[in-house]
């Protein structure tokens, strides 16, 4: 479709030359149609702006609604991580247009859904009574998710991905393996955040056997988010 047509012409000019730098004409050229026709589809640019946008922020607010559903604080946390970044993968050409051009961003209502998109996820990687340390913790790992997305635009999508997801889990203190000292507990003392080296080994047999993340988390006594995050490895 025509209008289909517009959209990924103007996404990549935008992401290319910048969302102010580019014409109607420009667009219309790209796609090889007159201007008129361009804005037969389109009445302006602000509401390709609108259309580019809207997708990325839907599935934003969709992911970390779906995360926040969780009753695990751990499962919770990776579920917001992990669909942070794959929502930014899936729209890494609208991400770069907006940060080319950061004003775009504290324009409303797109900057008040930003907003409350990041807001929202800072909370749920802090976990419920955080304190100051986990809350700063939380959000300089939410903000080291995008940035890379931009940063190596060019990378292979799962390479970047996998890079992006361990630098997470740097910050937070969390590879999903401990050493033969044993499993690392929560802050609090409860259930281990980590397996041994050994009891990752018994996982992977037992997954490969057939046992699924559930029966092996409640084997090891973690939660599911971190048998993923060994059985990853």
């Amino acid at each position: 479709m025509t209008s289909e047509r517009i959209l990924a012409a103007a996404r990549s000019l935008f992401a290319a030359r910048g969302y102010r730098a580019t014409s109607m004409q420009a667009i219309a050229d790209e796609v090889g149609i007159t201007k008129a026709a361009l804005y037969y589809h389109f009445d302006s640019k602000e509401a390709i702006l609108h259309q580019l946008t809207v997708p990325l922020l839907d599935e934003l607010e969709a992911t970390l609604a779906e995360a926040e559903a969780g009753t695990d604080a751990e499962d919770v946390r990776w579920r917001t991580i992990e669909g942070y970044v794959d929502v930014h993968l899936r729209h890494r050409q609208t991400l770069t247009m907006l940060v080319k051009d950061m004003s775009l961003l504290v324009q409303a209502p797109i900057a008040d859904r930003f907003r409350a998109a990041i807001a929202l996820a800072n909370d749920l990687v802090a976990g419920p009574g955080a304190g100051l340390e986990q809350r700063v913790r939380a959000c300089q790992v939410v903000a080291g998710l995008a940035d890379p997305v931009v940063l190596f635009r060019d990378a292979p999508i799962e390479r970047l991905r996998a890079l992006i997801l361990d630098g997470a889990r740097a910050l937070l203190g969390d590879t999903g393996v401990r050493t033969a000292r044993g499993p690392a507990r929560g802050r609090n003392g409860g259930r281990p955040t980590a397996l041994t080296a050994e009891q990752a080994e018994q996982a992977r047999r037992a997954r490969d056997s057939g046992v699924d993340a559930a029966e092996l988390a409640r084997r090891f006594g973690v939660s599911r988010a971190t048998v993923y995050r060994v059985l990853k490895n």
